[in-house]
């Protein structure tokens, strides 16, 4: 379960405050891709970078799992990173001199797993995530929708509990888009995760089960998109954003 209680933060930017989230609740209750939909400067990635702990809020709870993952220390936030929440970017922030198999196991390499864990495990990731036979390719021979399923590899290689994508199809066409919005979606039924993506695209929301709305630092809806189409989602979302 993930829990978010009246979650506010704020940033400096020159002489002004600005107020990135204002009060968010939000609560997931079980396994599933999720999404928070939301316009630009609406909190989006703000709220991303809490949940993954590479910021604090200024006030509010945020649990996982039944811990205040906002309280842990730096060492623990670290330790959270690297095992306990995978995070896809909408760069694919690939080692560009490694291949591929070595790119998802370079967090394990970091942690000290061992070269046969590693080894089972991200052949067994590259396998299932449509990469069979390239491995031993490096990035730049590797396509863009490619690349972010290495990305993905690399982020569940400790089997995390939550995965969160920040926009992760921005960089990609509409076929490689609508193939990873269906991945995202197998890989949270079949390993019983839960996915949160960052989006402002209907068309992503549409293979999520529950949206979201962020509109100015809160949450001011929950839209169920479980099947409806990209324009049922786009026409539900404005809906919720008029409703506000």
């Amino acid at each position: 379960m993930l829990v978010c209680r009246d979650v506010a933060k704020s940033y400096r930017r020159a002489q002004a405050q600005v107020r990135a989230l204002q009060g968010v609740d939000l609560t997931i209750g079980e396994p599933g891709f999720y999404a928070v939909m939301g316009a630009s400067g609406s909190g989006k990635s703000t709220l991303l970078h809490l949940l993954c702990c590479l910021d604090r809020p200024d006030r509010g709870e945020i649990e996982l799992d039944g811990r205040r993952i906002d309280r842990f220390s730096e060492s623990q936030a670290t330790a959270f990173r690297r095992r306990g929440v995978g995070i896809v970017f909408q760069q694919f922030n690939l080692i560009p001199t490694l291949t591929a198999r070595q790119n998802v196991e370079l967090p394990g390499v970091l942690a000290g797993e061992s070269a046969a864990f590693l080894r089972g495990r991200s052949g067994e990731l590259l396998d299932r995530l449509g990469l069979t036979g390239r491995d031993d390719h490096r990035p730049d021979a590797l396509s863009g929708g490619e690349q972010q399923r290495v990305a993905i590899a690399r982020a569940l290689l400790f089997s995390p509990p939550l995965l969160l994508a920040d926009e992760p199809t921005g960089n990609l066409d509409s076929e490689s888009s609508e193939r990873l919005w269906s991945l995202l979606a197998e890989v949270a039924a079949g390993d019983q995760l839960m996915v949160v993506m960052v989006t402002h695209e209907p068309a992503a929301a549409a293979h999520c089960r529950r949206a979201f709305v962020l509109k100015d630092g809160r949450v001011t809806a929950t839209l169920e998109t479980e099947g409806l189409d990209a324009a049922g989602v786009a026409a539900g979302y404005q809906h919720c954003l008029h409703a506000a």
